[in-house]
């Protein structure tokens, strides 16, 4: 096997001819990775990979000057006449010598603090010639997993592709893009992907992209997770300390000053290491720095390391980033993971003259068969040469992707797989057949018992069949869901179909009719295992639901970039429940509330009749100015903060079995994130809507509010709902304005407070309003901590909340735990 991979790694490997190739070592003939080579006075230049060893394509013979540049080590510049291609150039570099010189120190200021003031000053001019530019782009990513377990959660995880070996160790992913691109500060990008490879995956397409990875170390944030502080932002001194610890000269004699980098307090979005500054023009010449994943509000991640290298260029007279590297360790779950991503920039060309149709909303495309694209294409356009290592795991998992995809074993693995046992009744069965990629789903019922004070014990299960087409990325989907109340002794059913025709417009057809049992909110505000809970251990009847028997079709597409419309066309007949159990588990003594939302203790007379409707809507959504991606295999819409989504909502009741059901409704709704720098984001969502002609319309159509009365919060955010209103209390069939805003400061705020900065948390600020006609408005100001938890696991939310109606009504504890809506 070990010389099946080795002729394989030759066969990938044969290089273009058209190179300089070699090896570069340190004193000691160890292998120095992510050393920048490149032809001097030009941009063309690649880095050696985790060997070593580089290939930098050259396009004829002759004279040339190649500079080998890596922090840490002398700048070498080595004259070659080539003669032919390939031409072989094999290079040892020395350690750089820091000279530290004997300095005046003023009020003990060290000197490298003048330094960083004088690069901040600076930022201005030592863009101002790289703020537009096209450039080659490559990028190459390679993530490694150690001992993975076997299970995780009792669920075996397989070997994840064949990724793994006998020790459950491999390289899990492995992937390259080649790219071109148009740069224009100070955001507008368009990239062109030329090429796309992934291990194991003949049709795949890299997520690898230049956007992604645009971390600025001149602008005053670095993209992650949150804005990370750069050591030279505008308020760099209110976040580091700054330590020169010596300097050296570069070949053409200009002096490099190395700053250590160190934060003033632990918990905040900053990093730590090294940043390079030229003397007298104080551009940035390296970045060395690593970034906690706490840091960054990302649990998972243990560290990352970020490397910059920039290269001068004698006739253009400006400092140029050319390699850029990624390095992370994480882990959770007992899976640890190790990768670095690797990036070339190379081929500029600065303040090059823009077209109007250079940036569009199409901010990256890839070219037709980008992802198919052969050895000879990528041995002549990649410009960091893999290791054997690399070689190896591409026709590894080549292989094995060919044998995997293959009848006889998929049909083998589902045979294993779709093996029936007695369990299977109450836990849930799935049924494969991969080869054709469609599949049968029983749910069981195990876990689906639930408590309601109408059906008492609830009991549902379902079946489900699935048609996927991974090409197109489109499916079909035919459903049956089963529900019965055990007290009610009643059997409900009802079916369920959905076809989506394109991953474009995403283009989705919907269908469903039977009967079921809902909530008059059809927001479902509370959950029916909370509602359980709270039925059964407190006795608080919150859920109210009502009887429903339906068709409903409904169809969405994207119809323009940025507007989507949603349709949807119901008839059903609606029947009041009433309560069917006074059973709980604790506090016997105390009483149920009846299933009437507005008058909780009339237990004779619903709050509606039998009636059947009509109902017809249409939604449109507007996202201003969306940008996207472009890939054969569909459209992907980026999130923006820069824009508000607006929502257009119309719907009408109509051929009710009575005209007092019918009516018209128009509501509009805002929603937008406001980032604020590194001191948080704002998020506000705002809706104002209003009835015609609805009277006497069925409380089940009324505008529903989402309250809660459970002190149980359920989602990431409360951007749409009210923690101590009741539920149905404000309902109307009138005009109402709701709004809610909720500040998050990711850490700005509470990483400055003593104690509590240990808990690397964050904290939140909430306003919560609802007007409607013949009350006075209702409102509630909250004040919680987020991001709370034990170690990597980070579920939980504490919020103080209090409310005001014509003064203070009342105050409460909201406990959040974000994993609840997945046990619904």
């Amino acid at each position: 096997m070990k010389n099946f991979f080795f002729l394989a790694f030759l066969l990938v490997s044969t290089a273009s001819n058209a190179q300089i190739k070699g090896l570069v070592t340190d004193e000691n003939n160890n292998p120095l990775p992510l050393v920048s080579v490149l032809v001097d006075k030009t941009y063309n230049g690649t880095t050696t990979n985790e060997k070593g060893v580089y290939e930098l394509n050259v396009k004829k013979n002759g004279k040339y000057a190649i500079v080998f540049q890596f922090l840490g080590f002398k700048t070498k510049r080595v004259d070659v006449t080539v003669e032919s291609l390939p031409y072989h150039l094999d290079v040892k570099l020395a350690e750089e010598k820091y000279v530290l010189k004997e300095v005046v120190v003023n009020n003990q200021e060290d000197p490298a603090v003048q330094i960083i003031k004088n690069a901040i000053t600076a930022k201005k001019q030592n863009t101002v010639r790289t703020a537009a530019y096209k450039a080659d782009f490559y990028s190459k990513g390679l993530m490694r997993i150690k001992d993975a377990p076997k299970k995780i959660l009792g669920q075996e995880i397989g070997d994840f592709d064949g990724a793994l070996d006998s020790t459950r160790t491999g390289i899990l992913y492995l992937s390259e893009t080649v790219s071109r691109l148009s740069f224009q500060k100070p955001d507008k990008m368009k990239e062109t992907i030329l090429a796309s490879k992934v291990a194991g995956k003949n049709n795949g397409f890299s997520f690898n992209n230049a956007a992604s990875v645009e971390f600025d170390f001149y602008e005053n944030y670095l993209p992650f997770q949150i804005n990370v502080i750069s050591p030279i932002s505008d308020n760099a001194f209110s976040y580091y300390k700054f330590k020169i610890d010596g300097t050296f000269y570069t070949e053409d004699k200009q002096q490099i000053n190395k700053i250590r980098v160190i934060p003033r307090r632990d918990t905040e979005p900053v990093v730590e290491g090294y940043i390079y500054v030229v003397e007298d023009s104080w551009a940035v010449y390296a970045v060395d720095v690593n970034i906690k994943g706490y840091r960054m509000q990302t649990p998972a991640l243990d560290n990352l390391i970020l490397k910059q290298s920039f290269s001068y260029n004698q006739n253009d007279r400006i400092w140029v980033k050319n390699t850029q590297s990624l390095d992370f360790t994480a882990g959770i779950l007992g899976i640890n993971l190790s990768g670095r991503f690797t990036y070339v920039y190379s081929n500029f060309e600065f303040e090059p003259a823009f077209d109007k149709k250079t940036f569009t909303r199409e901010v990256l495309a890839f070219e037709k068969d980008s992802n198919k694209k052969d050895n000879d294409f990528w041995n002549t356009i990649r410009p960091v040469p893999l290791t054997f290592e690399e070689s190896s795991d591409y026709v590894k998992k080549d292989s094995i992707q060919t044998l995997r995809q293959s009848k006889k074993y998929l049909d083998s693995i589902d045979r294993k797989s779709n093996r029936f046992s007695p369990l299977s009744m109450v836990s849930g069965y799935n049924y494969k057949n991969s080869y054709k990629d469609w599949s049968l789903n029983y749910k069981g019922f195990l876990t689906s018992l639930r408590f309601n004070t109408v059906q008492g014990y609830a009991l549902s299960t379902g079946l489900n069949y699935l048609k996927n087409n991974k090409e197109n990325r489109t499916y079909t989907s035919v459903g049956l869901v089963l529900n019965y109340g055990l007290e009610e002794e009643k059997f409900r059913v009802k079916g369920e179909f959905s076809r989506k025709f394109n991953n474009v417009t995403n283009a989705l057809l919907r269908f469903s009719g039977g009967r079921d049992i809902v909530q008059f909110n059809s927001n479902n505000p509370i959950s029916s295992f909370v509602n359980s809970v709270s039925t059964l251990f407190f006795k608080n009847n919150f859920m109210k639901l009502y009887d429903r028997s339906f068709i409903n079709l409904g169809y969405s597409q994207e119809v323009l970039n940025g507007f989507s419309v949603n349709t949807n066309f119901e008839y059903s007949e609606r029947k009041p429940l009433f309560n069917g159990t006074d059973y709980t588990i604790v506090k016997k003594s105390k009483r149920y509330t009846s299933n009437n939302p507005l008058f909780p203790y009339d237990y004779e007379n619903p709050v509606m009749v039998k009636h059947n409707l009509i109902k017809a809507g249409i939604t449109g959504k507007i996202n201003f100015a969306q940008e996207y991606w472009s890939r054969p295999d569909g459209k992907f819409n980026l999130s923006d903060n820069k824009y508000p989504t607006v929502y257009l909502t119309y719907e009408k009741g109509l051929a009710g079995n009575k005209s007092q059901y019918n009516f018209d409704y128009a509501a509009m709704r805002v929603s937008h994130d406001l980032l604020l720098g590194n001191k948080g984001n704002l998020g506000i969502n705002i809706t104002a809507g209003k009835f015609f002609n609805a009277d006497g319309i069925s409380f089940a159509d009324y505008k529903h509010f989402n309250g809660n009365q459970t002190h149980i919060g359920q989602s990431d955010r409360y951007l749409n709902v009210f923690n101590l209103m009741p539920y149905y209390k404000y309902s109307t069939n009138d005009s109402f304005f709701e709004a809610h805003t909720e500040y998050d400061d990711k850490g700005f705020i509470i990483n400055k407070i003593p104690l509590l900065n240990l808990l690397k948390t964050n904290l939140i600020l909430g306003w919560h309003n609802l007007s409607v006609p013949d009350r006075k408005p209702y409102s509630e100001i909250s004040v919680g901590l987020d991001n709370l938890g034990f170690g990597k696991f980070k579920v939980f939310r504490f919020d103080y909340v209090r409310s005001y109606q014509n003064g203070f009504a009342a105050d409460g504890i909201v406990f959040g735990l974000k994993i609840l809506n997945a046990l619904d």
